[in-house]
């Protein structure tokens, strides 16, 4: 009886083990496949959305694809807060509108490529991104003699080739983090309190605006404001950018290699 007793203590201590062992092996597993999708999500090609930096400085940006009768109001009025900022330009625009491309330039602001005719990039071949790239890029350094090197997709669409093939051509691909929603035309005071109140604002925080909105005009000098009373220095995004060792983290934002 007491032999009975000894083996059946036993069986239960090595069933007791062999219990933790197997949940060891299972957190193991799933320790490892958080690994490898950590690991393969860091090798995904992003763009830019945002920048790690202690200072407090955010940059705002236009996109200008088609219309154009805001243009000097906009640029009045970030001459008036001292504030430089970064155009977005498709070519068609610029064929369009050269004087106001020499006049953002003269004024101090940067000029980013926004492809040639505004397509979904992503699903165009290697060679068709290229193609959107360097006419924009030619129109505008033909025109000016500016080297553009940063790029926003149109419609923000990308996937890994755009990313890896704008780079190849010498550009980053910059995204937002801070949607102003000046596209959607629900009012100046909805366009203040978006950025203003954006969960996603902060230290290196790209906003997006376009340059034909309707109300834009109205909501920027309160935006503008807002931002420096709250202590952020606007800086084009050429200035908030990390340009050598860096890497992206998940979300997009553009980190500093240690």
């Amino acid at each position: 009886m007491r032999k009975t007793n000894l083996d059946t203590r036993t069986i239960t201590k090595v069933i007791g083990i062999l219990l933790i062992v197997l949940a060891i092996m299972m957190l193991s597993n799933l320790l490892i496949e958080k690994t490898i999708a950590t690991l393969s999500a860091s090798k995904k090609s992003l763009p830019i959305y945002c920048v790690e930096t202690d200072e407090k400085k955010v940059a705002i940006s236009f996109d200008a694809a088609w219309g154009n009768d805001d243009t000097d109001v906009l640029l009045s009025i970030l001459d008036e807060y001292n504030v430089k900022t970064t155009f977005f330009l498709v070519k068609m625009w610029v064929d369009k509108y050269p004087e106001d491309v020499k006049k953002m330039i003269a004024a101090g602001h940067d000029i980013g490529n926004h492809s040639s005719t505004h397509p979904h990039m992503s699903k165009l071949s290697e060679e068709g991104i290229k193609k959107e790239l360097m006419d924009a890029h030619d129109a505008v350094k033909n025109l000016t003699g500016y080297e553009m090197d940063l790029f926003r997709p149109p419609f923000g669409d990308y996937n890994d080739k755009l990313v890896d093939t704008a780079k190849d051509c010498g550009y980053y691909t910059i995204q937002w983090d801070v949607d102003s929603l000046d596209w959607k035309e629900y009012g100046a005071d909805h366009e203040v309190k978006t950025v203003l109140q954006h969960k996603a604002l902060g230290n290196g925080s790209i906003i997006l605006f376009h340059n034909d909105a309707k109300y834009t005009p109205e909501a920027l000098p309160a935006i503008l404001k807002g931002l420096q009373d709250e202590g952020y220095e606007i800086v084009p995004i050429s200035e908030i950018i990390i340009r050598d060792d860096y890497y992206m983290d998940h979300t997009g934002r553009q980190m500093k290699k240690e």
